[in-house]
């Protein structure tokens, strides 16, 4: 049984349809300014490592982010790859978590994999959530409750009794492959499944939602990174699990996103060699 909305605390429905909105409009900006400057001299700087890379679109974007949403919901707090928390995120009721560009690397090389992420988390998980794929001209949107759906219409996570014949997600983490990222990939292979990695978290966990991959295994991330996507995901009905097995509308120390039927099998590779 997937993680229901029913058994998450309610949200006033102004509110959602209000986050919706002004998301939806952030996302279609973001969408305008990556694809007018992806590959074209985005002047990349790095943070942790030379692979690190952040520019100026990163730092725009969430500027412009953070001025939309303090006029349009004040005294909700942001918290953002570039600028980090404002003061009082980690206790208030809502939150907004942005994640300007993931996928930052291809972003500056060209590579038509990236995206813009939002979403408005509570102590439950996302409540409204939005990821847009500008190279793909697509919207994914999320609100508590109310599905998810992909430039409007109706998304859900297809079927799947076997992992056979099918795409799974990963990605490095800050840089690297992750403890026991290798035998993930062989096992992977021995059970006729080809593993992906792509660049973009966001877009990892999309690909479960829309029935792209059967499985994204995420080790090591931030908040931002997933918080939109895993309400995306939840929604379409995907089961979201922790590095402990539990369902969780956002986890934050690992997380396997899968097609109900066969997450028991994904996430087996996953632990098993971490163990090994």
């Amino acid at each position: 049984m997937t993680l229901s909305s029913r058994m998450l605390r309610p949200v006033d429905p102004g509110l959602l349809s209000q986050a919706l909105e002004v998301a939806g409009r952030l996302a279609g900006d973001a969408t305008d300014v990556i694809t007018a400057t992806a590959g074209r001299g985005a002047r990349p700087t790095t943070k942790e490592s030379p692979f690190d890379w952040v520019t100026d679109t990163d730092r725009t974007l969430e500027r412009h982010t953070r001025r939309v949403l303090g006029m349009e919901f004040p005294g909700i707090p942001v918290v953002g790859e570039e600028y980090g928390g404002d003061t009082g995120a980690d206790d208030a009721e809502y939150r907004w978590v942005v994640d300007p560009v993931d996928g930052t690397a291809n972003y500056v090389a060209g590579i038509p994999w990236c995206s813009y992420s939002l979403a408005l988390v509570d102590p439950d998980g996302p409540v409204v959530s939005v990821v847009a794929d500008p190279y793909r001209g697509q919207l994914y949107s999320a609100a508590r409750g109310r599905g998810a759906r992909a430039n409007g219409a109706l998304i859900e996570v297809p079927e799947r009794a076997s992992t056979a014949g099918s795409i799974v997600c990963t990605e490095l983490t800050g840089g690297d492959a992750w403890h026991g990222m290798g035998r993930f990939v062989e096992r992977a292979a021995r059970a006729h499944s080809g593993t992906r990695i792509l660049g973009s978290s966001a877009l990892a966990v999309t690909q479960v939602a829309l029935g792209h991959a059967v499985a994204a295994v995420l080790d090591g991330y931030r908040e931002w990174d997933v918080a939109g996507a895993l309400g995306v995901a939840t929604e379409a009905g995907a089961l979201v699990l922790d590095r402990q097995g539990q369902q969780s509308a956002l986890p934050l120390d690992g997380v396997l996103v899968a097609a109900p039927r066969v997450a028991a099998e994904v996430f087996d590779w996953w632990t098993g060699v971490q163990e090994e």
